[in-house]
Formats: structure tokens, C-alpha cells, sequence
């Protein structure tokens, strides 16, 4: 669970108006931040099975989103991409050349991909 301070601040970076804290964007900035915490938290406590449970629900939610997203806002998805060092889902045709290429530089496996991987092995 994120503190109210580390909230707030996730929010006002990804916020697209004044008092926005809802949209699409907030939502997967807040749960690749919570994904991020629970990772860490698996790391040290292997056999808590119920925060690997919510980790894997965080994942699909986020990914659900990030799809909606790549339908409805195409632009919007690839700075979100950019600015969270995310794997694209596919080839996003409005990403500019060089922001691909930060992008392909920056990122590394899929991390949900990864992450599902080692809850199945354990």
C-alpha cells in the first residue's frame, strides 16, 4: 500500500487536468508503483502467498488498462510508456524515433511477464 505523501506525488506527475485523479493514466502510474512495492516485499518474504495473489491482480488490472489506453489515447500511451520505462504492448506507430529508442535502451524483459513467471515457479 502506498503512503498518502508517495500517492499524492505519483498523482500530480501523472495527472492530466487540475484535480485529476481517476484517469487512466493515474491508475496504471499508481499500480506500477504498488507492483514495484510488492516486488520488493516478495523478494524478502518468498511464502506470502496472499500479497503474490494481489501482485498477480495488480499486473492483469494494469495491463487491462494499458490496453484501453492504447485503444482510446494512442499518443497519451506512448509518453506513458516512456515515462514509466514500461514494455510496449505492440509496436505504437505514434512513438517518435528517438523516444523508441530511449524506450528499447530503458527497458528491460517484460516485468509482468517476468513476475508471472516467478509466482507460477514457486
Amino acid at each position: 500500500m502506498l503512503d498518502k505523501k508517495k500517492k499524492d506525488r505519483v498523482i500530480a506527475k501523472f495527472q492530466t487536468h487540475k484535480g485529476d485523479t481517476g484517469s487512466t493514466e493515474v491508475q496504471i502510474a499508481l499500480l506500477t508503483e504498488e507492483i514495484k512495492q510488492l516486488t520488493n516485499h516478495l523478494k524478502e518474504h518468498k511464502k506470502d502467498y496472499s500479497s503474490r495473489r494481489g501482485l498477480i491482480r495488480k499486473v492483469s488490472q494494469r495491463r487491462r488498462l494499458l490496453r484501453y489506453l492504447e485503444r482510446e489515447d494512442d499518443k497519451s500511451y506512448a509518453k506513458l510508456i516512456v515515462e514509466l520505462k514500461l514494455k510496449p504492448l505492440r509496436k505504437v506507430a505514434s512513438i517518435d524515433e528517438d523516444i523508441e529508442k530511449e524506450m528499447i535502451a530503458d527497458t528491460k524483459p517484460d516485468a509482468d511477464e517476468e513476475l508471472l513467471k516467478n509466482v507460477e515457479e514457486a
